[in-house]
């Protein structure tokens, strides 16, 4: 994590103005360079998520500090995870169903199934954990296994991944590291046969459920990072900050200066820097230079400002880009820029702003109960090839245990109308799903 670096606003001497430094997020989810492989130790390696290994959780702190990403990913999250996921048995043996039963009842598949969708919508993909009895002859417990903690070992000569490790990687102790061997992507559920009826030993297999991507990478680059990469997410929290900033002592901000990541990684190892305080104290003195710099601009009476920021050397920084802000808007005629901000995030997160209640202002159009009943309906739709894909790990569940007449689903819930004088039923797109056993 950039612990060293965090947003602020800072004063510029003798001038009636503030210049807000803001991390540069056009690069949060793809690197300009070949990332090595992170060296474990002498056994081990894994292909690291981002150039840092910490690029999930930067992800996630993004995703927290904007309550419109917050809202629009759970709501996501919540509409694919629709009625639950069910083990139908009507078709089942009074054996069988006695065994499914036992199956849910030993696993917390409401918290699996939500979590395994949280994973889904926010990282493209989710890590489910098959454990089988000390025998090897079924699967007893099915485990979601966070993805920001799940990492992948670099792939063999024919393109194989054999484990996935999981690990706290924010932790500067990662002598507790979890090894789970990685069942094939292609063909999971013939790989889980061939490595038992081959006398495997081991007895807990990982599942990766995948989104699939135009560009195959080890971590997806998940839809929503074009907000990242068109800046509206930093335009956003600019204009909150400003906001802010106005509001708290009316002294406008006039310059936004983003700082990438990769210009504190080049200014600390030029320096030799690598304590946590020593980088803080570095970052501190480069922004008081960057604000002596715009003080020299300001009392110049004109100034002309590039992609680029000019160190007091001489050199040229491609890093950092200083822009001027307009200071004729008060506080509060921000509300037509926050609102189109707003929108192209809910828009970009397939999410309608009525749906969440997400877009302010007071004239705002609403739509009719019937118009968010099928936008509802139509979200939820949408989920069908995800479930697909989620329903891989359950369906070898079901083949391995010997469950003969059981399938698994997981039904929408449909809004009424008041006609049919209740609130919500569950619906399936499964045609042979009459039963509502283990709902």
């Amino acid at each position: 994590m950039q612990t060293y670096f965090t947003p602020s606003v800072e004063t510029i001497p003798g001038v009636n103005a503030k210049v807000v430094f803001t991390p540069d997020t056009t690069t949060l989810f793809k690197e300009s360079i070949d990332i090595p492989n992170l060296v474990i130790n002498d056994k081990t390696s894994i292909v690291p998520w981002g150039a840092d290994n910490l690029m999930p959780y930067d992800i996630l702190n993004k995703i927290e500090a904007d309550e419109t990403l917050t809202t629009c990913q759970t709501f996501n999250a919540e509409v694919c995870y629709g009625g639950g996921i069910n083990y139908c048995t009507r078709d089942a043996s009074k054996q069988t169903k006695q065994e499914v039963e036992d199956f849910l009842f030993e696993n917390n598949m409401a918290d699996y199934y939500l979590g395994a969708c949280l994973d889904f919508k926010h990282f493209g993909f989710c890590v489910s954990l098959l454990i089988l009895s000390k025998d090897g002859t079924r699967i007893t417990n099915i485990i979601r296994k966070e993805a920001a903690n799940c990492r992948f070992t670099p792939a063999d000569g024919h393109g194989v991944s054999k484990e996935v490790l999981f690990a706290n990687w924010e932790s500067t102790d990662l002598s507790q590291i979890e090894h789970m061997p990685l069942l094939s992507l292609i063909n999971p559920w013939r790989d889980l046969q061939s490595r038992m009826q081959n006398g495997d030993k081991h007895r807990k297999f990982a599942v990766v459920s995948r989104i699939p991507t135009a560009r195959n990478t080890y971590y997806p680059i998940p839809y929503y990072a074009s907000i990242f990469r068109s800046r509206w997410y930093d335009i956003k929290q600019l204009i909150t900050t400003a906001k802010k900033a106005k509001l708290e002592n009316s002294a406008p901000i006039k310059y936004q200066i983003e700082i990438s990541a990769r210009y504190w990684e080049k200014l600390f190892i030029s320096k030799g820097i690598t304590s946590i305080e020593d980088k803080r104290v570095a970052v501190n003195e480069s922004k008081q230079q960057m604000i002596d710099f715009l003080t020299r601009a300001e009392n110049s009476g004109k100034v002309l400002f590039s992609e680029f920021y000019q160190t007091p050397d001489g050199k040229e920084q491609q890093e950092v880009r200083i822009t001027t802000i307009a200071t004729g808007k008060e506080g509060g005629d921000w509300e037509t820029d926050i609102q189109e901000a707003i929108n192209i995030m809910c828009f970009t997160l397939r999410v309608h702003s009525n749906l969440v209640g997400s877009v302010p202002g007071k004239a705002q159009t609403n739509n009719s109960g019937s118009d968010k009943r099928e936008l509802y309906t139509i979200a939820q739709a949408l989920q069908k090839p995800y479930h697909d894909i989620l329903f891989m790990p359950h369906r070898i569940i079901i083949r391995y245990n010997g469950w003969d007449g059981v399938h698994v689903d997981c039904p929408f819930i449909q809004l009424t109308t008041l006609d049919e004088h209740r609130d919500a039923k569950l619906v399936t797109t499964n045609q042979d799903n009459n039963d509502t056993d283990n709902q």
